[in-house]
């Protein structure tokens, strides 16, 4: 199991501290985001063969303590899919989607809720709260059910229809903020230090960074042990790129590579506050998210200041796509690939595109897109290609429907 020795906050205004002693950066989680560190060795990565599967593959490199994993859902160990569709479509000889909506609930934040509900069920924990704008939710609500855990989740007004049927269906205690997501994450806050709950809140709570960071170990050895040119990632709050750009690091930093890949982060053009820090030179300001995809509508991510950092430092970029470039990119997803992915889930596939044309990406280069969530929770699709005919069970009728 890994102990980390020692941890960094990173501020909004982009500052760092470091600290010896991780308690006393846990308490400054309200000021700036944690991220711990380990005694980095070769062999906290497990060898080969693969053995054990999932998240908790990687244990030696993840806050937990000694003992079993107590947590009952299978999570991680998701494909790295080459779909040769994809891969002509798009001239890309090299490029792999990082297929997220296999998870329990079709999300990437089935890692995040994995790694707090197993703290929580260590620490004798009852119930679990966190705010949403609907995935991380509906990931809490399953998780928590199945740990035996009470789920009080903060979503906003505008919160999909279906996927509160989901948090509902699973038992969670649902709460609508009329305010909306930010202020929904504020009193997530208050009412987890008042009520003394579990918090899960992505971003306050480091081990849902140190979860989501395994999706670059997969990666590296998915590839081989080696480390894709480029990675291209959504930016909701920011926690799943910076834990990928932190993955990255550590491999780094336990020498069993050298570098670490390019990051394109990728925001919805009604809903880009880093990408405009970026271009601006100065620090994340907060907009009014104006985007189908509710999965990166998130006006003042808590992890902004550390997304700048991660990608400046990677030699990446940012790109934003409009609502109808995601929902062409459902399509692309699901005809080429066979990856049913929801707008946020689409927008790393939307966002290579956008970096293609400019010039940002090469064709020829071993590129790695994250697909986060599936369409399956949030139905939104494209103009639907496929041909459907209504026939009488007669071959006659089948050849001429087929046209054969």
């Amino acid at each position: 199991m890994g102990i980390p020795t020692g941890a960094t906050v990173v501020y909004d205004d982009g500052t760092e501290e470091t600290f010896e002693d991780v308690s006393l950066a846990e308490a400054r989680a309200d000021e700036g985001r944690v991220e711990y560190r380990y005694a980095y060795a070769a062999d906290l990565l497990p060898g080969e063969p693969a053995g054990e599967t999932g998240m908790w593959r990687y244990r030696a490199l993840l806050p937990l303590e000694e003992g079993p994993i107590h947590y009952p859902l299978p999570v991680g160990g998701t494909p790295l899919v080459a779909a040769p569709g994809l891969r002509n479509r798009l001239q890309m000889p090299h490029l792999w989607v990082k297929d997220e909506t296999r998870g329990p609930t079709g999300s990437n934040k089935d890692r995040a809720t994995a790694m707090v509900l197993e703290h929580a069920m260590r620490a004798g924990a009852q119930t679990v709260s966190c705010a949403s704008t609907g995935n991380v939710a509906v990931s809490l609500a399953v998780g928590a059910a199945a740990a035996g855990l009470r789920a009080v989740i903060f979503v906003p007004e505008q919160v999909a229809e279906s996927k509160l049927a989901l948090m509902r269906l699973a038992g969670a205690t649902v709460l609508k903020v009329r305010e909306g997501y930010d202020a929904a994450m504020r009193f997530s806050r208050r009412a987890a230090r008042e009520f003394g709950w579990f918090d899960r809140n992505t971003g306050y709570n480091p081990a849902t960074l140190e979860a989501k960071k395994t999706v670059a170990f997969e990666i590296w050895e998915q590839l081989g042990r080696r480390v894709p040119d480029v990675v291209v990632s959504p930016i909701g709050d920011g926690v799943t790129l910076s834990a990928l750009a932190k993955g990255f690091r550590e491999l780094v930093a336990c020498g069993v590579t050298t570098g670490v890949p390019r990051i394109i982060g990728v925001q919805a053009e009604g809903c880009q506050p880093v990408k405009l820090a970026w271009e601006r030179g100065g620090q994340v300001e907060p907009v009014e998210p104006k985007t189908i995809a509710d999965g990166i509508a998130v006006g003042q991510p808590l992890s902004g200041a550390a997304v700048l950092r991660d990608v400046r430092d990677s030699g990446g970029a940012f790109v934003a796509v409009s609502d109808d470039a995601m929902v062409r990119a459902i399509g692309t997803l699901a005809a080429s690939a066979g990856i049913l992915a929801e707008p946020a889930g689409a927008a790393a596939m939307a966002g290579l595109e956008v970096a293609l044309e400019a010039g940002l990406v090469s064709r020829d280069e071993r590129v790695v897109v994250l697909a986060t969530g599936t369409v399956l929770k949030n139905p939104i699709f494209p103009e639907l290609p496929g041909a459907v005919h209504t026939v009488h069970a007669d071959l006659d009728e089948l050849r001429r429907a087929l046209g054969v």
